[in-house]
């Protein structure tokens, strides 16, 4: 791995936190790390891009205060919205099928939307199952009342704004 590749890496696993820590005080909050997520894979790709996003997940796990609220640690992942962020691995090897070599933006907008429905089920699924275990049972509907309903236009202006900035800073790749 070079050290170019290395380092864009590491700036775009760094770009995740304050991109977490932008939010509006919901629960659960509204965030710009979505946006973050997908900047992340138009800029680096599926391979590095799920490299950056596990970095980041895992400096999350190890403490450091990278979540939405400045939080951390394993209680953070491990709680009832923790799949949603362990869900934005699915989005790379959705968007690695979908996208390969040079795909044009339709293919990476729908590649990118198809991603997040994915972290929307996982992550749906955890929280009926934590909040399930530790608060009592909650339907689907419930959950996807609180959790999904709410963040689907604000997820879609999102990816708009990556797809944007993404074109914009393509020239910058080399």
């Amino acid at each position: 791995m070079t050290t170019k590749r290395m380092t864009r890496i590491a700036l775009c696993a760094a770009l995740l936190a304050p991109c977490a820590w932008l939010s509006i005080p919901t629960q659960p909050p509204f965030t710009m790390q979505t946006f973050g997520v997908f900047l992340t894979l138009l800029l680096l790709g599926a391979r590095d891009g799920a490299i950056a996003i596990a970095l980041y997940i895992l400096l999350g796990a190890m403490g450091a205060p990278v979540f939405s609220g400045f939080n951390g640690g394993m209680g953070a992942l491990l709680g009832p919205t923790g799949g949603y962020i362990v869900g934005f691995l699915l989005l790379c090897p959705i968007y690695g099928l979908l996208c390969r070599n040079k795909a044009g933006l339709w293919a990476k907008a729908l590649a990118l939307f198809l991603g997040l429905l994915a972290c929307y089920a996982f992550g749906t699924l955890w929280f009926v199952k934590v909040y399930g275990d530790t608060k009592g049972p909650i339907t689907l509907l419930a959950a996807l009342s609180k959790c999904v309903f709410p963040f689907i236009l604000p997820d879609l202006a999102k990816l708009a704004l990556a797809l944007w900035a993404g074109k914009r800073l393509e020239k910058y790749r080399q």
